[in-house]
């Protein structure tokens, strides 16, 4: 399903995706944190350099419209990934994913006109990219992130590290369970509908221990991701002002 059917190598993920839960927002052992075009705390905003950098500066702003290559880069991290020989079954894998990208591109250039072809591919990977975007973006960000030796214990590095997303049967749908997040990451190999049962016991346990549990709408979980995001981006936001205000004084001195 996950080569065959939306291109996703499912190697590659499920290697990505066991280190994230094993080791959640640490900003060395999380693949999800790891510094790329953003940047997801101020230690990593002070190293970046080149494009990131540049970006950080308002990746706020540009959060929403970036989703929109993550489909591609999906696809693209999935290829790359098989020419590493500690992914299993790279042949199998490789034949899965030349069927997909095979028939997907050979329908879709049969029943169009190239140029309507090319606007459907185009718009189909942005809305793909924004939607996985959309999903994955409120488990974690703008939640606290963990470096160097700090590793708390199982249930804190599961919950402090996630948050919820309250809504009914629609917002269950729409995020595929993942609006659990707390419940998946302390039971990652719980069925999906069990997840919101489990809801109830997790919550009231930690409230009895003093462990917070976080819980939003989902307005409010991506309201809290772009802040987080906006707060990262400070000091190299601080950084261009002093160079402007250094440059303002070297002025005026010429000018005196």
């Amino acid at each position: 399903m996950g080569n065959a059917g939306i291109g996703l190598a499912y190697g590659w993920w499920q290697d990505k995706h066991t280190r994230h839960h094993a080791n959640p927002n640490h900003e060395e052992r999380d693949p999800d944190v790891a510094p790329d075009i953003l940047v997801w705390s101020q230690r990593q905003a002070r190293a970046s350099r080149g494009l990131p950098r540049l970006i950080g500066r308002a990746q706020a702003f540009l959060f929403f419209p970036l989703l929109m290559l993550e489909g591609l880069n999906l696809h693209v991290a999935g290829v790359r990934a098989l020419r590493n020989r500690a992914v299993k079954h790279r042949v199998l894998e490789g034949a899965l994913l030349f069927v997909h990208f095979a028939g997907y591109l050979g329908v879709l250039f049969a029943v169009l006109p190239a140029d309507k072809a090319f606007a459907f591919f185009a718009v189909h990977q942005a809305l793909f990219g924004l939607y996985m975007g959309c999903i994955f973006a409120p488990n974690h960000k703008g939640m606290p992130t963990l470096t160097g030796d700090e590793r708390p214990d199982y249930l804190r590095r599961q919950v402090l590290t996630s948050r919820n997303v309250r809504g009914g049967a629609l917002t269950d749908v729409a995020l595929g369970g993942l609006n659990y997040q707390i419940e998946h990451h302390l039971f990652p190999s719980m069925p999906t509908p069990n997840l919101r049962r489990a809801q109830v016991i997790v919550r009231d346990y930690c409230a009895e221990i003093g462990v917070p549990y976080h819980e939003t709408g989902l307005i409010s979980s991506y309201r809290e991701a772009l802040r987080h995001l906006h707060q990262v981006g400070v000091p190299l936001r601080a950084g261009e002002s002093s160079v402007a205000q250094g440059d303002s004084s070297a002025d005026r001195a010429a000018a005196r």
